[in-house]
């Protein structure tokens, strides 16, 4: 980046009159206002203009560069700055509040008070008046126990609704004045009074619950303890994540993101931050959780797009994709790619002035046996050999008396004769044309792979008839992949500072290898579920997982308590476990409610009026519902509903499929990491009959609900569910 010659700020305007917010009154029992909440909601009130003066103290700077290029870079840090501070009215600008006891037992903070939000606010004099969630102070927001009350008096939980506090709930962890063995007490419109379990908040449980529409939100009110050890857990970890449907796995992920971009801001955007999604209708669905976090320059992409260098249109088979993602193709490709390599057969002859330097070709072999052994990347290699051969010729200049320099030597090297000598023994490789021709030649194809593949995977993976070049060969993802490998193999890729890696149950050991090169001198935040897994290549387990991302030895954590699905729709999909996975433990879920599930069988021809009652009845609550089919019953499903004036929308794995809200019909292969508040899922016979990994499938469909599951079904049940 250019040097910058600095910001000038414009006069900033007067700010309005603000006085520090009053201490907050316990409630009384009358009938009138909650004192609290009337203190805390003009707090809360005052907090917004501290912000409002803040993203106006910025916008109020000028960018002064000392070049044009400068000032353009000031100005989109400038921007980014303010729009970081950007107020969301629907969002709480805090969520917690912390009093810290008075005394030795309230450690260095003894005394204070804080409000936890997602970003930090000041006044005017530079006072705290919102800390930022990661801050290390508002980390007993989420730990402290009565057992462990980590310096605190008092913790209290806001209840919000359209960015207005509406009900608080406080917490003495301490045993001072005020404290209750039956745990937190909820007070103000909307809550239901004491919470039902000391370990559980009620607000907690109704910020769960809280009906969805539209993206994705954050969970930086509701992180549980074993989320916030993932969340904070250092930049040199790389760390596994297993967690069944509902657990957190992908906002932990995202946290662990937006923390380490505030805890290590240099090392993280010096390096580069990526999150990887499994299709574009993921990445839609999660696209605002770090912007609520004040981070909008994290890149998401899925893997699809980042290895996008040919277009991948076509379909292997489920055998080819099988081979295609076997590790041994990395030792295929790189026997293609040095194959290319030829022996020496001429010497190169070099003039310069009245003297003729000549390197043989037995020593032009040496020179290039070195080179491979030094195990270089294949360009760089090629970059090499031109300096190794103008090093021999200026060593015997140097020694017949010649005076030679740095410039001697670069003349040399971009001389015609080596130029062409290299040319010759080392030829130009280009990774597509590499995978092409090696896809496309049978005997190319059989030298590469003779004690790697047999006979019958070289068939699989063979393209017949060849295509006559790159653009009208029918690529598929799997060939993606394999053209990132030789790219690599020809030139390194650059690595991150940190990747997130969602769905990687999913992926083939080529997939992995993709991404690890992307964070080789980094880490990563793998997420995923093996209950889920449905791809046809993919690992099968964490640990060899990890060994293909060049991890092996990352940690495993394990989230074990549900908090999306309800314990009825967990235990009725946990019925699948022990076909799937039966090394996983089915997990737990905080939640009950035992109108959740509904198994409903329709007779004849009665399909069609059940999907059609169901989704009436789905829509008249709040919230959002989805009809989760086969694949290949989402055109008659859409008919169905479009013939009784059901208004939907179709999931087609856009970026904004998610963003009209309302009735969605998702095809059950883009149902992974979504969640809506009503599943009707649709002959689920057929779902698991429809691929070979069909029951895992079942099993995503069954785990995308938050409230509600309707099971509509004509077709008999699969035997695990009956």
């Amino acid at each position: 980046m250019p040097a910058a010659s600095g910001m000038q700020h414009d006069p900033p305007p007067d700010p309005p009159t603000l006085t520090p917010a009053p201490a907050a009154a316990e409630p009384d029992s009358g009938t009138g206002p909650d004192p609290v909440l009337v203190a805390e909601g003009e707090y809360l009130s005052r907090s917004r203009q501290f912000l409002r003066l803040m993203r106006e103290d910025v916008l109020s700077l000028r960018a002064l560069g000392g070049d044009p290029v400068s000032e353009e870079y000031l100005k989109s840090d400038l921007y980014r700055r303010a729009e970081a501070l950007s107020d969301l009215p629907d969002t709480p600008l805090f969520f917690g509040r912390l009093d810290y006891a008075p005394g030795a037992d309230g450690g260095e903070f003894a005394g204070e008070r804080f409000h936890v939000g997602r970003r930090h606010v000041h006044d005017p004099d530079g006072h705290p008046v919102v800390v930022d969630w990661r801050a290390p102070v508002s980390r007993p927001f989420y730990r402290a126990s009565p057992a462990d009350p980590m310096g605190l008096e008092l913790r209290r939980r806001f209840g919000f609704s359209g960015g207005q506090l509406t009900a608080h709930e406080d917490e003495v962890l301490t045993g001072g004045p005020g404290a209750d063995s039956r745990g937190p007490q909820s007070r103000g419109p909307g809550t239901v009074g004491t919470a039902p379990d000391a370990a559980v908040s009620r607000i907690l449980i109704e910020e769960i619950e809280r009906p969805r529409s539209g993206p994705m939100r954050d969970i930086v009110a509701t992180i549980a303890p074993d989320q916030d050890d993932i969340v904070r857990a250092g930049p040199e970890h790389t760390l596994c994540v297993q967690g069944a449907p509902g657990t957190g796995k992908t906002a932990v992920g995202l946290h662990r993101i937006a923390y380490l971009l505030y805890a290590f801001p240099a090392r993280m955007t010096r390096g580069g931050v990526l999150v990887i999604g499994p299709n574009r209708a993921f990445l839609s669905y999660i696209r605002n959780v770090l912007p609520a976090l004040g981070e909008v320059d994290v890149t998401q992409t899925t893997l699809a797009d980042l290895l996008a260098r040919v277009p991948a249109r076509a379909r292997d088979t489920e055998r080819a994709a099988q081979v295609k993602g076997d590790p041994r193709m990395a030792a295929v490709l790189r026997r293609a790619l040095w194959a290319g390599l030829r022996e020496p057969a001429e010497p190169v002859v070099v003039v310069r002035g009245s003297r003729r330097w000549r390197v043989s070709p037995g020593e032009l072999a040496e020179l290039v046996a070195e080179l491979r052994d030094r195990g270089v990347r294949y360009a760089a290699g090629r970059e090499m050999l031109g300096h190794r051969i103008a090093h021999v010729i200026l060593t015997r200049m140097e020694a017949a008396g010649e005076t030679c320099d740095d410039r001697t030597h670069e003349a040399v090297r971009r001389t015609r004769p080596v130029r062409a000598a290299v040319d010759a023994i080392w030829p130009k490789a280009d990774p597509v044309r590499l995978v092409l021709r090696l896809l496309s030649d049978p005997a190319l194809l059989a030298r590469a792979a003779e004690g790697l593949l047999d006979e019958a995977e070289q068939e699989a993976i063979r393209w017949d008839p060849a295509p006559r070049g790159p653009a009208s060969a029918g690529w598929s993802t799997a060939d993606a992949v394999l053209v990132d490998e030789a790219g690599d193999l020809i030139e390194r890729t650059p690595s991150l500072a940190h990747v997130v890696l969602d769905e990687a149950q999913d992926l083939s050991p080529m997939e992995c290898r993709a991404i690890g090169r992307r964070c080789a001198t980094g880490a990563a935040t793998v997420l995923g579920d093996l209950a889920q897994s449905t791809a046809p290549a993919a690992a099968g387990s964490w640990p060899g997982m990890l060994d293909h991302l060049g991890k092996a030895g990352a940690e495993v954590r394990v989230l074990e308590t549900g908090y999306r699905v309800p314990r009825q729709i967990l235990d009725y999909a946990n019925q699948l476990l022990g076909a799937l996975a039966p090394g996983l433990a089915p997990a737990r879920s905080l939640r009950q409610d035992p109108g959740a599930l509904t198994v409903r069988h329709a007779s004849g021809g009665t399909l069609p009026a059940a999907l059609a009652s169901a989704c009436a009845a789905a829509l008249d609550d709040p919230g959002s519902t989805a009809v989760i089919a086969a694949d290949d019953q989402v055109p008659s499903l859409t008919g169905t509903l479009g013939a009784a004036g059901v208004r939907h929308s179709v999931l087609d794995g856009s970026v904004d499929g998610l963003a009209g809200g309302g009735l969605v019909v998702v095809p059950v292969t883009l149902a992974k990491g979504l969640e809506f508040d009503h599943v009707i899922v649709v002959e689920p016979g057929q779902i698991a009959a429809a691929e070979a990994r069909g029951l895992h499938r079942l099993y995503v469909a069954l785990t995308r609900a938050v409230s509600r599951l309707t099971v509509l079904h004509t077709e008999p049940l699969p035997a695990v569910l009956c």
